[in-house]
């Protein structure tokens, strides 16, 4: 190469470097008003969504703990307006096959209201999405809650609560022997 092209290519590197700051500096002070007509934009194109809000979760009307006579926590039993929820202590180790749990409290309390429910809708009575249900909650075969979905009356709100807390009792004493 001679010297008169080489010294043209380094003309030609000096404009092209020249240029591309040149090119940028424009693009720098172009982009601030590209950032202000997005906004506008924004502003003018959509219209403002106000979002509902989410529900507020639902209090209980009664937090009942259930303990031991000699004042053990074994639980908690929450009362709302439709359902009941509790949730066993940890250190009460209770098995869904349990005498006090499965004989009791499901077979003689749980069933035969749930079998006097479904014949109250049978009878249209009551619509079914009002007759009492129930579920437990089991977690590596032990008991961790139970939730009693339209428990009724008080009179049977009462019978619940105490069948519960004598079921929880006995499961205890057993868990001791």
């Amino acid at each position: 190469m001679s010297e008169e092209e080489l010294r043209k290519l380094a003309e030609a590197k000096a404009y092209l470097e020249r240029r591309i700051g040149e090119l940028e500096a424009e693009v720098a002070s172009l982009k601030p008003l590209v950032e202000i007509v997005d906004v506008l934009l924004a502003e003018k194109s959509f219209k403002k969504v106000k979002l509902p809000r989410a529900p507020e979760p639902e209090a209980p009307t009664q937090s009942i703990p259930i303990k031991t006579e000699d004042g053990v926590h074994l639980a908690d039993l929450d009362v709302f307006k439709d359902h009941i929820v509790v949730r066993i202590d940890e250190g009460l180790k209770l098995d869904p096959g349990s005498p006090p749990l499965k004989a009791f409290l499901i077979g003689k309390v749980l069933e035969p209201l749930q079998a006097k429910d479904l014949e109250a809708v049978k009878a249209g009575e009551i619509p079914p999405e009002k007759a009492i249900s129930y579920e437990l909650d089991q977690e590596e075969g032990r008991v961790r809650g139970l939730v009693i979905r339209n428990y009724g009356t008080e009179k049977r709100l009462l019978e619940l609560k105490n069948a519960i807390r004598w079921t929880l009792r006995r499961a205890y004493e057993r868990s001791k022997a």
